[in-house]
């Protein structure tokens, strides 16, 4: 059983296929206190010793009691390939109480059932990814965060040309185009809030926000 106090921030997760791993090893870089549940013996084999695991089969809803699965305070289900073990797993720490589950999906069937069965968070890793990497096809766009669905985003973009060499002020973005600098960085330089006197040079790298289709437009203009 996991000794370890609920006012501490503490993540379970569940399976170490690409997404599980990745957020396993990123909370562990950063510090963070996690144990990882993986049930196939050759994978857990290849992490033992890199990070705090288990192997034990957390469809089991008494494997995820001895392991102390209720002490955690967050739980990531990283288990998307198998419908049933996805759905069983995220039924099994729905029923423990009191522990904020994010559940990967790997469509949007999966996703509504994981939802009504109590997933708190419903992530489409393969779908989000796919979506991104479509907005920085082609354009100016070097990294791209949808904030909302087929709304608000902020962008990491290299300047249009229109713009390089003027003030924000001058170019006037905002009213010709919707979309808003919020930063600026210049190469060796930190990066800097935007503002009305801020002059965009050829070089830098600005970051935008505002409607995606909107930014989509103006990260694709020349």
């Amino acid at each position: 059983m996991a000794d370890r106090s609920r006012n501490d921030a503490s993540t379970l997760v569940i399976g170490l296929g690409r997404f599980g791993s990745a957020v396993a090893a990123t909370l562990d870089r950063l510090g963070q206190e996690i144990l990882v549940v993986e049930q196939d013996p050759a994978v857990a084999e290849r992490w033992t010793g890199r990070i705090p695991l288990v192997q034990a089969d957390a469809t089991s809803a008494d494997a995820l009691k001895q392991v102390g699965a209720a002490d955690f305070t967050t739980a990531v289900v990283g288990v998307g390939t198998s419908l049933e073990a996805s759905v069983l797993i995220t039924a099994n720490l729905v029923d423990l109480g009191n522990v904020e589950i994010w559940a990967k999906a790997t469509s949007p069937e999966h996703g509504r059932i994981l939802r009504r069965i109590g997933a708190h968070h419903v992530v489409y890793p393969e779908f989000d990814a796919g979506q991104r990497t479509a907005h920085l096809v082609g354009g100016r766009m070097l990294d791209y965060i949808e904030l909302e669905r087929n709304g608000f985003a902020v962008v990491k973009m290299l300047p249009p040309r229109e713009i390089q060499g003027f003030t924000i002020a001058e170019s006037e973005v905002q009213s010709k185009y919707g979309v808003k600098i919020i930063g600026v960085m210049s190469p060796g330089q930190q990066f800097e809030y935007a503002t009305k006197e801020t002059r965009v040079d050829r070089d830098d790298i600005l970051i935008v926000s505002g409607d995606s289709a909107l930014l989509d437009a103006f990260g694709r203009r020349p």
